[in-house]
């Protein structure tokens, strides 16, 4: 089983949208896929729920209760993609960092965002996992308007940062309406949608490796 976490030391960044696509893409591949939901709001749990009558559908499993949440995962479960609780930051999510595969830490162009993220990435780094290079981390930047100057230096900045940057997805309205459907992307075969599926590419394939 391949556990991937989802975290960010700040809300609104689209953690929960990256969670719940990573898990509809391993349960569209075929995979049984598990949702650990440990965000107070429980986002992540509704959409799975609404997903439920798909063939494609996904475990939602509450991870607001450490430890406990191992329990109720299937042993068969080829996936398990948790959505951390927003704002916190590594000492918070241990329990999740001494199990995890790999750590996905969304960014958005802001200046506020990024300043954010500096304390959450010094904290991950201080993992004796992450640190030992055990426990990989990715950096994803999230929601980008390619044509304004603050998303092509907000690219430009996370190149630069100590983790690399394995994802580059553009804002799109169609991510609000699929969340509300409980699906995905990767649901859809239209040519627009594959545009957009194409900016997933590169985070999945780090997230094979």
């Amino acid at each position: 089983m391949k556990t991937v976490l989802v975290a960010s030391s700040k809300g609104g960044v689209g953690k929960t949208t990256i969670a719940t696509h990573l898990a509809a893409h391993a349960a569209l591949a075929g995979m049984n896929t598990v949702l650990v939901d440990a965000d107070p709001q429980a986002s992540a749990t509704r959409w799975a729920q609404r997903r439920s009558v798909l063939e494609s559908a996904v475990l939602p499993v509450d991870g607001s209760h450490r430890g406990k949440w191992r329990k109720q995962v299937p042993e068969d479960t080829g996936q398990t993609v948790i959505d951390a609780p927003a704002g916190a930051m590594a000492r918070e999510l241990a329990a999740f960092l001494d199990i995890a595969d790999a750590v996905v830490v969304p960014v958005q162009p802001s200046t506020f965002d990024i300043e954010a993220s500096v304390p959450f990435l010094d904290s991950l780094a201080l993992h004796p996992r992450v640190r030992r290079g055990e426990l990989r981390v990715g950096l994803v930047a999230n929601r980008l308007r390619p044509w304004t100057s603050i998303s092509r230096q907000t690219v430009e900045l996370l190149q630069r940062w100590p983790y690399p940057l394995v994802g580059q997805l553009r804002d799109s309205q169609a991510y609000v309406l699929l969340s509300g459907l409980g699906k995905s992307l990767f649901d859809y075969h239209s040519a627009h949608v594959r545009e957009h599926q194409a900016d997933w590419q590169p985070l999945l394939k780090w997230l094979r490796k």
